[in-house]
């Protein structure tokens, strides 16, 4: 990627969405409007992606064809949905980096979670405790916190939380290896984010994998905020599990179904607990309706039920999007986007706000985490009542991501100036 000279002025903007290579896809997403019609300045995708346009059309598709074959449009529709979810394999295979006999979209994310920690938290009295980082989000530290009492041990003895630097939010390389080395032969399970919510920090997924596996820990990954943020090689890497939901960066809608990653290592095993559903079952025999179970070779065999059809529908929009464009381009505009607005936040606010996002691009995808000095919830509030829809998070937090398929680099400027109008008239 060359490199770029930014400049403050809107012209600049401007000039880069003109030479952007990626503004059709702006196009292919409805942008919320204000009263007037105006398109809101939209750096929320880290929490809920926008709607592709073309979501109404794959989901009346499933609609007519309910209406239609009702009960055989399970394998009579245009898309029988006994197979719906084989139709979404490759496309999330190649999202995350990995064969397509190890992802499977099913279920929601923190359900996944709880599967996968069914199969790969195996305690012992000698080796108990789970390392995540002390900043993740609170459904993952419930269900990690749950899963460790439903083995008889306790939070306070089997949890390792990995503490941000004194000086800010980041938790270093050398810190998280310290303490696997340190911790190794007691530890059962490595759990963290791909991208940890609240800083935005991204975490050296294969490093982890490497030292974690090699003191014989199994190691999985939460991809909320990095599946279609991050570039994944999930499978190189050798992680053991990873889960991730579908509404964020994914673009799938509210509560949109998740996806879910087993390395094909364990595809075979039978040595490994699984909660079970006769959707993992044998294809070949799923409906003979068998006593016992025959779980399906790979990620697969840890379904539960049978496809959430118009959820997928929706995710299916999106991925379509995502295999056009595909991931090297927009990790590259996501670098480009998300470096303009650090360089409009520090060259013009550098003494009022702090980013506590790591600065190395490596470190991060397309969010900055802001704290903005002396101001409390009221100035999020502003940004709302100009027109610009971000994130909170307590106590002192501002998200901002700007996503490479539908944000502009006007867009970021334009947040910037707002910044800027609002905290130079908060001081008068």
């Amino acid at each position: 990627m060359k490199t770029i000279t930014f400049a403050h002025d809107l012209a600049f903007a401007q000039r880069m969405d003109e030479e952007d290579p990626l503004r059709e896809y702006r196009e292919k997403f409805y942008l919320p409007k204000n009263k007037e019609g105006k398109n809101l300045i939209y750096l929320c995708g880290n929490s809920l992606g926008l709607q592709p346009k073309k979501v109404s059309e794959h989901i009346e598709q499933e609609l007519e064809d309910w209406k239609n074959w009702g009960v055989e449009g399970h394998f009579r529709g245009k898309n029988p949905w006994v197979s719906y979810h084989e139709i979404l394999t490759k496309a999330s295979a190649q999202l995350v980096g990995a064969k397509p006999e190890e992802v499977v979209i099913m279920n929601s994310l923190t359900v996944n979670l709880h599967l996968m920690m069914i199969s790969f938290y195996r305690p012992t009295p000698t080796r108990h405790k789970i390392v995540m980082e002390a900043s993740a989000f609170p459904s993952d530290r419930y269900a990690i916190c749950s899963q460790i009492e439903m083995h008889g041990y306790s939070p306070e003895k089997s949890l390792i939380e990995l503490q941000p630097d004194i000086e800010g939010a980041i938790i270093s390389s050398s810190q998280i290896s310290e303490v696997i080395e340190r911790e190794g032969d007691s530890i059962a399970l490595i759990l963290l984010g791909g991208v940890n919510y609240y800083s935005g920090q991204a975490f050296d997924m294969e490093k982890i994998t490497s030292w974690g596996q090699a003191r014989g820990c199994s190691v999985g990954f939460d991809l909320a905020h990095a599946a279609g943020n991050l570039e994944l090689d999930l499978h190189r890497w050798g992680v053991d599990f990873a889960v991730w939901c579908t509404y964020k960066y994914l673009n799938a809608g509210p509560g949109a179904v998740a996806g879910c990653f087993v390395h094909e290592k364990h595809a075979q095993r039978k040595d490994l607990p699984r909660l079970a559903g006769w959707w993992g079952h044998d294809k070949e025999t799923r409906f003979l309706m068998p006593d016992e179970f025959s779980p399906i070779a790979g990620a697969e065999g840890w379904q539960l039920s049978n496809a959430p059809i118009f959820s997928m529908a929706s995710l299916k929009a999106s991925l379509d999007i995502f295999c056009e464009v595909g991931m090297k381009k927009l990790a590259q505009k996501r670098t480009l986007l998300t470096n303009y607005l650090e360089f409009l936040l520090q060259q013009n606010l550098s003494k009022k706000v702090s980013i506590i996002t790591p600065s190395s691009p490596s470190e991060r995808g397309a969010q900055l985490s802001l704290r903005v000095h002396s101001h409390d919830k009221k100035i999020h509030e502003k940004l709302t009542n100009q027109g610009v829809i971000c994130d909170w998070r307590e106590p002192d937090v501002i998200r901002i991501a700007p996503v490479p398929l539908y944000n502009s680099f006007e867009d970021v400027w334009e947040f910037a100036d707002i910044l800027k109008a609002i905290l130079g008239a908060s001081e008068c």
